[in-house]
């Protein structure tokens, strides 16, 4: 089965595998990317690439003009965000809303334009890439883990509400995957946190910024590469009935199991040894 999808966020990690997996299965691949280097490297590649601010609305709307100028869609994939880490009380209003342009209101706005091609073909997918976060909170992750839970229940109320149309829209859940997350959430963590002046100056410098500026010890033992995220976007996005929901690792069912039946203290327990 091929048929033509947009990815966003191509630049690496689970948006690049997903790009040259379905490239590779017969799908007409267009990636996005928000830096001209990372533009010129999916293009030479041979894919379709088209830059991609999700937090500029103008960006957005040149995306998706110009990405049905080149033919129609069959399914989207919001695969782009990045993180902002840090203590929630040292988050600034801005910073917060920053997080919430990319990885909340420019993936809704970008499905927002695409739901009407979809209708109008009379079939659609939608794929939107979740997190671990976005079931479970845990500590020094709070913006992140509020942007997955917003796209969490934006997703469940929008699958609902299109359950009478030939739209199919699913979740996935990945957990921890090799990816470039970390380093890229550096640049964020530097313009909107000031650890020093922090109450928790101590406790960033025993954990976070080691987590952040330091190689890791060793690599998490649920760790899965990104193929595990594709496999399931494939599923998604060609099974006859695609699932609502996917979960990729073993946090993300232990923890989707475990939103269900366990009380909040015990979720607490876990997600402060998370």
């Amino acid at each position: 089965m091929g048929g033509r999808v947009l990815i966003t966020g191509c630049s690496s990690g689970i948006g690049l595998d997903a790009a040259r997996h379905l490239r590779d299965r017969g799908w007409q691949v267009v990636a996005t990317c928000r830096r001209p280097e990372d533009i010129a490297a999916r293009r030479a590649e041979g894919m379709e690439c088209l830059p991609l601010e999700l937090a500029d609305t103008a960006s957005v709307r040149d995306c998706v003009r110009a990405a049905l100028d080149g033919g129609p869609l069959d399914a989207l994939i919001n695969n782009a965000a990045f993180a902002l880490p840090g203590a929630v009380e040292d988050i600034p209003r801005e910073g917060l809303r920053a997080i919430f342009e990319a990885n909340l209101f420019g993936t809704h706005d970008l499905t927002t334009r695409l739901i009407p091609h979809f209708r109008a073909r009379g079939a659609g997918r939608i794929v939107n890439i979740s997190s671990v976060l976005g079931l479970i909170g845990i500590p020094w992750r709070g913006p992140y883990v509020a942007t997955k839970f917003a796209l969490e229940g934006l997703t469940d109320v929008m699958r609902l509400e299109l359950a009478d149309t030939p739209i199919h829209v699913s979740l996935i859940e990945p957990g921890p995957i090799a990816s470039k997350i970390r380093e890229n959430a550096i640049p964020h963590f530097e313009r909107w946190v000031n650890w020093q002046a922090s109450p928790r100056a101590g406790d960033y410098r025993a954990t976070l910024l080691k987590r952040l500026y330091e190689p890791a010890a060793k690599k998490d033992r649920f760790e899965l590469p990104p193929q595990a995220v594709s496999q399931r976007i494939t599923h998604a996005l060609e099974a006859p009935r695609p699932k609502p929901r996917y979960y990729v690792t073993v946090p993300t069912r232990v923890s989707g199991i475990g939103r269900r039946i366990l009380p909040t203290r015990a979720l607490d327990w876990f997600a402060r040894r998370g």
